[in-house]
This record gives structure tokens, C-alpha cells and sequence, in this order.
């Protein structure tokens, strides 16, 4: 005798209109999740939503979860990045970055693990960056929201593993999405100064930026019932970059 199949996970991902969003949203709709977007941008089955707007995503999350009629799964991945140094920039430019890269995710895991915890079952993925343990010159503002994001994964974490709800991050490395690109309309992996300092060199073992769709096998896992026992982690999708030196 079969056991009774669970009923489909019901799933909100943030920045779902584009590149690593769209795809995790895409990959988790064919293993059979229901799915709502919260983007600023329009998608399929999104819910425009101005994540760095306090008021905003509070009304994105109750449509979505009333939607939903409940929530089992967050997949934070909604970030934007702005240039900036110690030297050169300081609390407009870091301000507008944390809105969307920290405070959004902790607001939405504020707002929506009561209700995992009540059912005593629930999933969390953020979406870090190699960034949160590494640096570059002119990302301070994106380094700290990816480093604080990590801590507050494994914080919440701790404090969600009584209740059943277990939460993790996917730390990617160099992604081709929007976020690569240049001014000019160039990706930033399809430079000569890529390819020398990261391809040429070793530095980047597996040679290629990932595509999108290649992140959202490590947020399937962790976001699923069959994830039982992993929490508290970063599972780092990023060619072998971090392993270099």
C-alpha cells in the first residue's frame, strides 16, 4: 500500500521575476510547488511588491500567503548591489542596498514563520554570496548584507530547529544575470579582465560563470521534504572559486 502524497508545497520567492529567482521559481513549480513571486517587476504569478519598503512587503507577503492559503517555503534571492568603498560612500548608498539584501528577508522571516511554526513544518532558503566571506574593493555595503544574511540564517536556524522549520542559505559565486552587467551593456564574465584574472589564472577551477538555473538545484534540495536534516548551513554553488587562493 502506497503512502498518500503530500499535498504541493506552498512556496513564496522573492526577485522571482528575473535570473536566479525566476529560475529557483521555475525549477520548484515542475517539482509541483504552488508559487507566487514578490518582485518589483511583473512575472508569472508575482506579486509586485517594493521589497525595501517596510509597509510594501508586509502587504506582498499577506497577499501572497493569502493566496497561498498558508506558507511552507521562503526562498529569499531579491538583491541589488550598488559601487562603494569606505572611502567613497556611506549611509544613503549602504542604507538602500540593506533594504533589499537584509532587512527584507529578516522582515519576511519575521512575518512568515509563525505559521510554520504552528503547523510544525517549514523551509527557508536565503540567497547569500560568496561576498558574505570574501571581498572585493568598492562592494562594502553588498559584503555586509551578505555576511549579516548568513548570521541571520544560522540564528534563525537555532531558533526555528525545535519547531520543525529548518533554514539555509545557497551562497552562489560569479552568476550571469543582470546584476553582471556592465554600464555598457557587457557581462562582466565575457571580458578579457575576467577571463585573466579568474579563467587564465586558476582562480575560478570550473572555468565559466554558472547560468541561473544551475543555483536552483542546491535551493530544490534544501527547500524540500526530503531536506530533514540539514539547517544552519551555507551550501556554496559557486565553481570551486572559494577553494583558490
Amino acid at each position: 500500500m502506497t503512502a498518500p502524497a503530500h499535498p504541493p508545497l506552498r512556496t513564496i520567492v522573492t526577485g522571482a521575476a528575473n535570473g536566479i529567482g525566476a529560475a529557483i521559481a521555475d525549477r520548484l513549480r515542475a517539482r509541483g510547488d504552488r508559487v507566487i513571486g514578490l518582485d518589483r517587476e511583473d512575472g508569472p504569478n508575482v506579486v509586485i511588491t517594493d521589497l525595501a519598503d517596510p509597509e510594501a512587503r508586509a502587504r506582498g507577503a499577506a497577499i501572497a500567503a493569502e493566496r497561498l492559503g498558508g506558507v511552507d517555503v521562503l526562498v529569499t534571492v531579491a538583491g541589488i548591489f550598488r559601487q562603494g568603498s569606505i572611502h567613497d560612500s556611506g549611509f544613503d548608498n549602504w542604507r538602500a542596498v540593506w533594504a533589499v539584501n537584509l532587512d527584507a528577508p529578516l522582515d519576511l522571516m519575521r512575518m512568515l514563520t509563525p505559521g510554520m511554526v504552528a503547523q510544525g513544518f517549514g523551509r527557508i532558503v536565503t540567497i547569500t554570496s560568496v561576498h558574505a566571506r570574501q571581498a572585493q574593493p568598492g562592494c562594502l555595503a553588498y559584503d555586509v548584507s551578505k555576511a549579516g544574511l548568513e548570521a541571520a540564517t544560522r540564528s534563525a536556524a537555532l531558533d526555528l530547529a525545535p519547531h520543525g522549520v529548518l533554514a539555509n542559505a545557497v551562497a552562489p559565486g560569479f552568476v550571469r544575470t543582470r546584476m553582471s552587467l556592465l554600464p555598457d551593456g557587457t557581462d562582466e564574465t565575457d571580458t578579457d579582465a575576467f577571463r585573466q584574472q579568474y579563467v587564465a589564472s586558476g582562480k575560478l577551477p570550473l572555468g565559466r560563470a554558472a547560468m541561473p538555473a544551475e543555483v536552483a538545484p542546491a535551493v530544490d534540495f534544501l527547500s524540500s521534504r526530503e531536506n530533514t536534516y540539514t539547517t544552519g548551513q551555507v551550501l556554496t554553488v559557486d565553481g570551486g572559486l572559494t577553494m583558490t587562493f
